[in-house]
């Protein structure tokens, strides 16, 4: 079983907070058709060929007794990013205090000074601050850790009085990732914002550039009925080790890119386990329960690959220990010179899956990593279900609710209400989910229908229209100084235009992105957008996107690939209609007159 107690030797060795109470986990099994996890092929790169011990030397190293740098061997071709990380450790900011002066900066004292301009756009996303130079100078947004994208009701009460002292500045967004953005931060508010954070039991910290991102997990935790394994105290560990309990762990710092990891907990694979460095998937191995591994999934502007087996298991209780392990390969043995190929995936390209799976080894407190069990709990032929709207708990007379949050997007006065709903109808809680919506958990049957009649649930509406449900969009250029187009408000218009071509069988997941960053994810959806400019049929540059097609999430997961290039924004809606036609089934709305 997971346990705090097994996290402490795998924390930085200062002091630290207690780690956060986990419980347990509990396993049901049941017979399924599993999913095979089989060894790497022998044709994967560099698989048959002996590595180097140059190239496995490590190319960091520990300074200070505290911070890993990049070796002066190592420091020739680097992109921009590690040069700032060389100039001045980010971490700093937060282990030093140094966030409580540059707070009290004007900003033309610190736009004059080299350090301190690069430490308000570059080394404060290592405390979770993006500035929004572009669209918003002067404020931040701020990206907390929401470990399997729980929170309470005070959680959300302090982040919506937060965002509501900032007025219009002053916004919300469910990610992809289980979490909350704040927006319209300014810097002289910050360390107290922190503070707040703190209080009520959150962190800003390493949730930016070359850290680990939010850890996913199963949103229906401890309340489905057909669960493999209740995810959230896996989460927790996880989150604990890699934020050494609110107080930074620089040993994971500096890593080469961000990372990703989840925990699935389920058979419909809501982690989405394939677009992740490392995913952790529940297998039986000698009777005992635990994990086979992913490595290495990953989505970027140029490339974007699917997770791979990395033929290892661990028991439930050495989460930390191989999360550790394949962090501090990765740390120690990626490249830093173009951005675009410093992903995990491309160290494992590199090495090959046996070359990176013996450096992850003999890193293991042991140095032995068993092999994967030869079949994983996943159910292959589930039917991937909808968590939207009213569902039975395992609980006996208990329900959960989960709402469509349109694009994700929330103002204070919705957070406000929906921390009032989680108190008055359910335990305080809310569990927030990687499309971007919210679920209430724990509501008592006899509450039901109380809760349908509030006036909140008919802006976050349990039962939506069958595209508006999957509908996904990432912030868009409203606040993304690099994303190309608006997305949000685009998604929600383009959707309506469809739905009036068209009517459709099913729930379409339609994913929007603004940049090719694609933060909204739209490899992994049925139809996605990816923002760029082209020209119109009158010779003006206009916002237009790339369409995807194909994407699938679940026990078949696959990523999509292109469909079509640079379509104006504003020709989308029959070009979308034609696709839902061919592909999924769509009926076109005269069709349907004709036969009424």
């Amino acid at each position: 079983m997971a346990s705090s107690a097994s996290l402490q030797r795998f924390l930085p060795p200062y002091p630290h907070a207690a780690a956060s109470r986990c419980r347990p986990p509990g396993v049901r099994a049941r017979p399924v058709q599993s999913s095979t996890v089989s060894a790497p092929s022998s044709s994967t790169p560099a698989a048959d060929e002996a590595v180097s011990a140059e190239r496995l030397e490590p190319r960091v190293e520990q300074r200070e007794g505290r911070y890993w740098v990049l070796k002066e061997k190592y420091r020739t071709g680097l992109n921009p990013q590690e040069k700032v990380k060389l100039g001045k450790e980010p971490m700093s900011l937060f282990m030093e205090g140094g966030i409580k002066e540059l707070a009290k900066m004007p900003m033309e004292e610190i736009e004059a000074d080299k350090l301190s301009k690069e430490d308000i756009d570059v080394r404060l996303k290592w405390l979770g601050l993006f500035h929004r130079r572009k669209h918003q100078y002067g404020r931040f947004m701020m990206r907390l850790k929401l470990p399997n994208g729980v929170t309470t009701s005070e959680q959300t009460r302090y982040l919506a009085s937060v965002i509501e002292t900032y007025g219009k500045e002053g916004c919300a967004d469910v990610t992809t990732r289980q979490n909350w953005q704040i927006r319209g931060v300014t810097l002289p508010d910050v360390p107290a914002i922190l503070d707040g954070l703190n209080a009520v039991g959150l962190t800003s910290l390493q949730s930016g550039m070359d850290n680990v991102r939010n850890p996913v997990g199963n949103p229906l935790a401890g309340i489905d009925p057909d669960e493999i394994v209740d995810t959230r105290s896996y989460t927790n560990l996880l989150s604990s080790y890699i934020t050494s309990n609110f107080q930074g762990n620089p040993t994971i710092t500096n890593l080469p890119r961000k990372w990703n990891v989840c925990v699935i907990g389920s058979h419909d694979l809501y982690e989405h386990p394939h677009i992740n460095d490392l995913a952790y998937m529940p297998a039986v191995k000698g009777g005992k329960f635990g994990f086979n591994l992913l490595v290495g999934g990953f989505i970027s502007p140029k490339r974007w690959e699917e997770a791979l087996p990395l033929d290892a298991w661990v028991p439930g209780d050495d989460i930390i220990p191989v999360c550790k392990a394949v962090l501090e390969a990765y740390r120690d043995l990626g490249t830093r010179g173009n951005r675009q190929k410093t992903r995990m995936m491309w160290l494992i390209d590199e090495l090959g899956m046996e070359a990176f799976r013996s450096e992850v080894e003999k890193r293991m407190p042991n140095g032995v990593l068993e092999r994967a069990a030869p079949d994983d709990l996943i159910d292959k032929k589930w039917q991937r279900r909808d968590y939207l709207g009213v569902h039975p708990q395992k609980q006996e007379g208990m329900s959960y609710v989960g709402l469509h949050v349109p694009v994700g997007r929330v103002q204070a006065a919705d957070m406000f209400e929906l921390a009032r709903l989680a108190d008055e109808y359910g335990s305080g809680e809310l569990r927030l989910t990687v499309e971007q919506n919210i679920v209430i958990p724990n509501v008592k049957n006899e509450k039901v229908e109380a809760l349908l009649a509030e006036p909140l649930l008919q802006k976050f509406s349990p039962q939506p229209s069958l595209l508006l449900k999957g509908l996904v969009a990432c912030t868009g250029n409203q606040f993304c100084g690099q994303a190309i187009i608006e997305t949000k408000q685009r998604a929600l218009l383009v959707t309506s235009q469809v739905e009036k071509l068209v009517s459709v069988p099913r729930a379409v997941r339609m994913h929007w992105t603004g940049c090719p960053n694609s933060c909204g994810q739209v490899q992994v959806a049925d139809i996605g957008f990816m923002g760029c400019l082209t020209k119109d049929s009158a010779g003006k540059i206009v916002e237009a996107a790339d369409i995807f097609v194909g994407g699938r999430v679940g026990s078949d997961s696959h990523l999509a690939g292109a469909y079509k290039k640079s379509v104006p924004c504003d020709e989308l809606a029959p070009i979308v209609a034609d696709i839902l036609v061919e592909r999924f089934g769509a009926v076109r709305r005269e069709r349907e007159e004709d036969e009424e």
